[in-house]
């Protein structure tokens, strides 16, 4: 049985608050929560100690561009239509609790790859009920798609129209027009969404449509945000282009995904609005920092896009690290690692040049506050839920840190940790 009380004697600790290790200090954990926090804090009699003196300390990190549904990176397309929404929910669990083993104690599932359902809410509800283990999960089932889309999987049937209609019919959001969409997101918000996703661009992964297009047009659009604030949800768009990226502050979105191909006026858009960027560098970085060997394992389409963008996505990630843009920590992981490895987004930033403590923070606090969750985790303060991670390597010099992790602990209850397999 869990004590109620539990001291943990902390390595160097990063409380998400402030860019420097805290030397010495000791976290008091009442249940779920902090109760204190510093050099010292009151000992209850009968307290459990845990010693993580040995390891670097930080706040429970967060992953806010996660695909949850898919076993294996290898597979992932074959698993859109071989696999049963039932697998793809046991996947999405699988997801969820190793994802937590790797000290990432919330992630962000920003629609599903594979599936067309609405199996993340089930899990999502099972772990915090306590039925299931698993990383806390902030979740938008389905994103607002049009056919042939970047959010519509069944194009790669498109050479087949009869069999690529039919499945495309499985997505219930993908649509056009103003109407279909506002009742779409009425009905993903009704079903239990935390936010609205919109495949507003083309993209790399699929095999017939490019990331410079615009995909939903103008009306729409507006139809989706406008439904989704009118009920209280925020509302981030897969998003590539300048033109359209701009189009986007200007109606008010609240945030964005990606962003690989922005220029500096756009950055200074995005800075001026105070809009969050999660910009996801794991799955162009094989193009960005060219490696040939890494590229031949990319899916064909993929590799092929990323070699003709490969120019403009290294000015665009330059851009985005020499900005002052709110940046979040997410992974995109589809087509390079498993979707919980979520570490390797770090070896991006650091090889970017990116700052440890930039990263972390995008990873800690700044992601708290883009899942709206600000106010339970993302920093080690008294009254926030007690979500604990410790990093057996040196954060400030190892690119591969954040894929070592020696200790997690969520809402005051440890669990097993694990290393990413390299």
């Amino acid at each position: 049985m869990e004590k109620q009380y539990k001291v943990i004697l902390c390595g160097p600790l990063y409380d998400g608050v402030t860019a420097e290790w805290k030397q010495g200090w000791k976290l008091l954990i009442d249940g779920k929560q902090i109760a204190e926090i510093g050099p010292q804090v009151t000992v209850p009699e009968h307290a459990e100690t845990i010693d993580l003196t040995k390891y670097q300390v930080t706040p429970g990190l967060i992953d806010a561009h996660m695909h949850m549904d898919y076993y294996d990176w290898h597979t992932i397309r074959e698993e859109v239509y071989s696999q049963t929404e039932e697998a793809k929910t046991l996947a999405i669990a699988r997801c969820a609790k190793k994802a937590l083993q790797r000290g990432f104690t919330t992630v962000r599932h920003t629609g599903g790859i594979t599936s067309s359902g609405y199996g993340v809410l089930d899990v999502k509800r099972a772990i915090e009920a306590g039925y299931i283990e698993g990383a806390r999960i902030v979740a938008s089932p389905l994103f607002m798609a049009s056919a042939g889309s970047h959010g519509d999987l069944s194009q790669g049937f498109a050479r087949n129209p009869a069999v690529s209609g039919l499945l495309q019919k499985l997505t219930p959001t993908i649509g056009s027009g103003k109407d279909f969409f506002v009742n779409a997101v009425r009905e993903q918000v009704k079903y239990g969404s935390d936010f609205i996703k919109i495949m507003a661009t083309g993209g790399f992964f699929t095999p017939y449509d490019n990331p410079i297009q615009q995909q939903l047009n103008d009306e729409e659009l507006k139809a989706i945000m406008t439904t989704a604030k009118e009920l209280g949800k925020t509302v981030t768009a897969h998003v590539y282009t300048n033109e359209l990226m701009q189009k986007l502050i200007r109606m008010g979105i609240d945030g964005m995904e990606h962003g690989s191909l922005m220029n500096e006026e756009t950055a200074a858009m995005i800075e001026e609005a105070g809009i969050y960027l999660v910009p996801t560098f794991c799955p162009y970085e094989e193009a960005v920092h060219y490696d040939r060997e890494k590229m031949k394992e990319k899916q064909p389409e993929f590799r092929r896009k990323l070699e003709y963008y490969k120019d403009m996505l290294k000015a665009g990630r330059e851009v985005i690290c020499h900005s002052k843009i709110r940046l979040g920590y997410g992974t995109d992981l589809v087509a390079n690692h498993q979707n919980y490895e979520s570490g390797y987004e770090y070896e991006a930033w650091m090889s970017s040049g990116m700052s440890p403590f930039a990263a972390l923070k995008a990873a800690s606090k700044t992601n708290s506050e883009i899942l709206q969750l600000e106010d339970q985790i993302g920093t080690l303060e008294v009254g926030k839920l007690a979500d604990v991670s410790a990093w057996r390597r040196d954060l400030m010099t190892d690119k591969k840190a954040l894929l070592d992790c020696a200790f997690v602990m969520k809402e005051g209850k440890s669990y097993p940790a694990e290393t990413v397999e390299e």
